[in-house]
């Protein structure tokens, strides 16, 4: 398919999956099944949490606030992406860009920043149980997460805009099927070296530090769930550590395969098949992960199933 390049200095085009015209329909078909099941399975958690007494607790409140941040997360990428395939128009103003890319940075990092509170809540519940309402009590729970959507929005506003003082190129032509950062950086020809300094620099603040406290509290958890003497006990531990685990191992894998590099070095080939799976594929599993592992959900997903208060 020929992209017709009619817009003007302030627009860019989104070329996404349009070098591959065949290919369409399938994909329209592909992103259109995955988003109605990524915003109805996550705001079907969201609602089984808030009706179920047995769910409120710190541990499902912090996974009402990931259902309810991939749910946005999805719904800042995808309808884009869907609008371009069915109207075959890739352009996107260079506000819409740049209000696209703050969205997708700002909900990234809160994903990352809610599940290092998520690992946490779990190093205390097990290797701490005694003291877990102490420590978890829901205005620390409620601190947490703020300072989650705090520091998101703050890390994600300051490269927004460093980015709007960009002077970029005449190609204005996009390689990916939404504003990205590194696809961006490809089409500017200002200095970017700060820029570069300044995103590496809050790639570490916000990937590796969260990572970390993952790292760690699991490396504690596994320590406690050794120790357990009865093989059942083992199991219940691990079970209930599985889904957050599987969760991270592709949200963190993906992630660093992509912005863990310089961007001279940037794969738009790579590029676009890793964003479509933590832009698509994950929202999408979470809230099979979540639920499909996880007694307490099953039972509140249930038709007919009733709320009841802690005895």
């Amino acid at each position: 398919m020929e992209i017709r390049n009619q817009t003007s200095v302030s627009d860019f085009l989104l070329l996404g999956f349009s070098a591959h015209p065949e290919q369409q329909p399938l994909l329209f078909g592909l992103f259109l099944g995955m988003y109605l099941v990524t915003v109805l399975g996550n705001l079907l958690i969201i609602m089984a949490i808030g009706s179920d007494q047995h769910l409120h607790t710190p541990m499902y409140f912090f996974l009402a606030n990931l259902s309810f941040v991939d749910t946005c997360f999805t719904c800042t990428i995808v309808p884009k992406v869907l609008a371009n395939i069915l109207t075959q128009r890739h352009a996107i103003s260079h506000t819409g860009c740049l209000v696209q890319m703050y969205f997708f940075m700002a909900l990234t990092l809160l994903d990352d920043f809610l599940l290092a509170v998520m690992a946490y809540d779990r190093y205390v519940a097990i290797c701490l149980p005694l003291h877990y309402t102490t420590i978890m009590c829901p205005q620390r729970c409620l601190l947490l997460v703020a300072a989650s959507w705090l520091c998101s929005h703050l890390l994600a506003s300051s490269l927004t805009l460093l980015m709007s003082q960009f002077s970029f190129c005449a190609s204005h032509a996009i390689p990916h099927f939404f504003c990205d950062l590194l696809p961006l950086l490809k089409l500017a020809c200002s200095d970017t070296q700060i820029f570069q300094v300044m995103m590496f620099a809050e790639a570490a603040l916000s990937g590796v530090v969260p990572l970390t406290c993952v790292l760690l509290s699991y490396a504690h958890i596994i320590h406690t769930i050794l120790r357990v003497p009865s093989a059942g006990g083992k199991h219940k531990v691990f079970s209930t550590c599985g889904s957050h685990l599987s969760v991270v191992t592709l949200f963190y894998g993906t992630l660093f395969l992509v912005y863990f590099q310089p961007s001279s070095t940037y794969s738009a080939e790579i590029g676009m098949v890793a964003s479509v799976v933590y832009t698509m594929v994950i929202p999408l599993l979470n809230p099979f992960i979540y639920s499909l592992r996880n007694r307490d959900m099953k039972g509140a997903l249930k038709p007919g199933s009733t709320s009841s208060a802690w005895d």
